[in-house]
């Protein structure tokens, strides 16, 4: 996806994308709704080019990597530190200044599509690792409430969890979580 405010720009974009060989699902010309054209179209990358970047540019960009992430490169003709820095937060995976030049778009394109990957892999994995810290804190707490209600020793009170959750197929984590909640209750 191009997306552009001026057309004989996004033109040219294009010209340089299909000679590197990727296909243009749509060009978003002015002051489109970057966000519905993105849903409406799920494009694998987007491209944008601009002189700068833009508050409202940069709020679409926000939104839709929260929602559906995808690598973007934004090429400007001017930049500040500030206009990086902001972009970046947005989601930006590649930010190019002084123009898009034909030569160059297959390699950036191929620079940021690996980054956003690479980037995506991390955030699962840490994604994951907040995910067993939670699990973790709540067998932890489960079993602080065991040990109090019933006087079970610590490996007595995980044991119990442990059996509850084979009892019932289901995590440990569950289990727990369940424990936590019907303490809250009583």
């Amino acid at each position: 996806m191009i997306v552009d405010e001026n057309p004989d720009r996004a033109a040219l974009i294009e010209r340089s994308l299909v000679a590197a060989g990727y296909q243009i699902v749509a060009r978003v010309i002015g002051r489109a709704d970057l966000q519905a054209a993105v849903n409406a179209v799920q494009p694998d990358v987007i491209v944008i080019d601009m002189e700068s970047p833009d508050r409202d540019t940069l709020e679409d960009m926000s939104r839709i990597t929260r929602e559906r992430p995808r690598p973007t490169v934004m090429f400007v003709d001017r930049s500040d530190s500030d206009s990086i820095r902001a972009a970046v937060q947005a989601g930006v995976t590649a930010y190019v200044v002084a123009g898009l030049q034909p030569e160059r778009v297959r390699p950036v394109l191929e620079v940021a599509i690996a980054r956003f990957n690479e980037f995506q892999d991390l955030r699962r994995e840490l994604e994951s690792a907040r995910s067993s810290l939670e699990d973790r804190k709540v067998i932890e707490r489960a079993k602080g409430i065991l040990m109090k209600r019933r006087g079970l020793a610590e490996d007595e009170a995980f044991r119990l969890l442990r059996k509850m959750a084979m009892d019932r197929k289901t995590r440990l984590a569950t289990v727990a979580r369940e424990v936590v909640a019907a303490a809250e209750v009583l």
